[in-house]
């Protein structure tokens, strides 16, 4: 797997701010923001190009996997991106896939469960023998326009900080994303060069809540099918999650359906995992975002580490969650990693130890 973030290139040094709750938002230099009321994001220094970042995570995952070029002939690209890039999302990403060797590709913009929607799906050609290997990419930059967009709708917190499932929250802040992640069937590790597996996708499940245009159910009962699916797909009861990499976008409704979600979903347990958003360290990165978050939720599983819930000012009844506010290690053979996006679409992803 490969990442771009407000961090910089790397898996390490998102992971290290993560665990360290060290934010990466910042002020915005990349475009003018003096109209606006928010004037802060988590994006990287200098001016970095989507096109030119994405063939870079693209083929450093494969790389990394040992998937040689000549190995891409047969494979597909599925690819998550923001809007309509010029040309069309189609367009867009088959020229990314051509521009890595790959047989063809698959475009991916329903919004922020976009790159989950696109792991699922290839999780699900892989698990029933459709095909070997599928490589997911997804990128967004954070731009003048969907700022502006996000700012007049009064979304963005004007604090400078996301405070999931805290009192005092007052709103999302976007980021940068930049992700690959090379996906294949069990035992394929030796066919692309020997490489050691990462984690295994032992689950996965999607909903629809069809509640409300950008509200979500308050009552999270749509997320909450999204992870029973997950979790029974996986064969994991919920006491055998170690971490959930929630949503929290820090929203004051979007937390509280999510909290209520994990309440219907877990039960007595959700009272016990521990649980964080890493949008507070990275920022809302839309159709890309989900894949950072995957990628970043691997790396605590194999780290032992426990990403911070940061921005945090006190509790709030309504999330009455184990949230993660002090560095710790833990044992993590599970863990579960949430994504909703407007119009009541939820996914969850389950992740293993490999």
């Amino acid at each position: 797997m490969s990442v771009f973030s407000a961090f910089g290139a790397g898996v390490d040094a998102l992971l290290r701010a993560a665990v360290e709750g060290t934010s990466g938002f910042a002020p915005v230099e990349r475009f003018d923001v003096g109209a606006r009321r928010a004037k802060v994001a988590a994006v990287a220094p200098g001016s970095p190009e989507l096109v030119r970042e994405l063939i870079r995570a693209v083929n450093e995952a494969c790389d990394d996997a040992g998937l040689a070029r000549s190995a891409r002939a047969d494979c597909h690209l599925f690819l998550a991106v923001h809007g309509e890039p010029h040309g069309g999302a189609d367009a867009f990403a088959a020229g990314i896939a051509a521009a890595c060797g790959f047989a063809g590709a698959r475009a991916y913009t329903s919004a922020c469960v976009a790159a989950s929607t696109a792991v699922a799906d290839a999780a699900a050609l892989i698990a029933h023998g459709r095909v070997q290997r599928v490589v997911v990419g997804a990128g967004y930059l954070v731009d003048a326009d969907q700022y502006a967009l996000f700012d007049a709708g009064r979304a963005l917190a004007l604090d400078g900080r996301v405070r999931p499932f805290s009192s005092g929250r007052s709103g999302l802040l976007l980021g940068d994303a930049v992700g690959a992640l090379v996906l294949e069937a069990a035992g394929g590790a030796g066919a692309t060069g020997g490489a050691e597996p990462l984690a295994r996708i032992a689950g996965w499940g999607r909903s629809g809540d069809a509640y409300h245009v950008c509200k979500p159910r308050p009552d999270g009962h749509g997320l909450a099918r999204a992870i029973n699916d997950a979790l029974h797909r996986g064969g994991v009861e919920p006491a055998g999650l170690g971490y959930i990499n929630a949503h929290g976008s820090g929203t004051k409704q979007s937390d509280v359906a999510e909290s209520a979600a994990l309440r219907v979903s877990l039960g007595e347990a959700a009272a016990e995992i521990p649980v964080s958003s890493t949008k507070s360290i990275h920022g809302q990165a839309l159709e890309a975002g989900a894949l950072l978050e995957l990628i970043l939720t691997i790396a605590a599983l194999r780290a032992g580490r426990l990403p911070l819930n940061a921005g945090y000012l006190g509790p709030d009844a309504d999330c009455p969650l184990a949230l993660v506010l002090e560095p710790a290690a833990a044992r993590l053979d599970y863990a579960l990693t949430l994504n909703v996006a407007f119009g009541g679409a939820n996914t969850a992803l389950l992740v293993g130890a490999p």
